[in-house]
């Protein structure tokens, strides 16, 4: 069973990988940790794949809006630390992706997310933003085969954050719906 709205995301300790300066040493990230801060987490099947490195390199033209929006952004895959720095040292967009990339070849974090693809083994394209009380507020899930639009994230992430009711096609700026009592 897939976590949902509501629901709090799983606060385990991850390995993860970042940057191309170093091999990985058994670096991690609690993701019970939120400092405040909203998280968006989103998941791709496999590295050195097709579909993938266009989402990756989407989602990190974006780290700067996230973070003007006060969330951090987070990758994550099955696959290990090592095939993470391999991937981005074989790709100069891939390595200026700066953000961290979770390492979850034991399937922890996919698992309890419920995100497995069952007959693949590896995860679905799924996106999570989650708020600053680590509660689940959106998710979506792709198939193996269609990527994502990072730009949705963001779109979805201000509306999210105005605490407001938010129209179909909502952008930040426009006006949010206010029923009458």
């Amino acid at each position: 069973m897939a976590l949902t709205v509501g629901d709090q995301f799983p606060g385990i300790t991850v390995p993860v990988q970042q940057g191309v300066s170093a091999l990985p040493a058994g670096e991690t990230i609690d993701l019970s940790k939120t400092d405040g801060k909203w998280k968006v987490v989103f998941f791709w099947p496999k590295d050195f794949t097709f579909i993938c490195p266009t989402e990756i390199i989407g989602y990190g033209d974006l780290v700067k809006d996230f973070a003007d929006r006060d969330a951090v952004l987070i990758g994550a895959s099955t696959d290990t630390d090592f095939v993470h720095f391999a991937w981005r040292k074989s790709d100069e967009r891939l390595a200026n992706c700066d953000f961290p990339w979770i390492a979850d070849n034991k399937k922890e974090l996919a698992d309890a997310l419920g995100i497995v693809h069952q007959d693949a083994g590896v995860a679905l394209r799924a996106t999570f933003i989650v708020d600053p009380h680590n509660v689940i507020q959106h998710v979506t899930v792709n198939g193996l085969n269609q990527g994502r639009n990072p730009a949705e994230a963001i779109r979805v992430l201000d509306a999210l954050q105005t605490d407001e009711l938010c129209p179909c096609n909502w952008k930040a700026g426009e006006e949010v719906l206010k029923p009458a009592a």
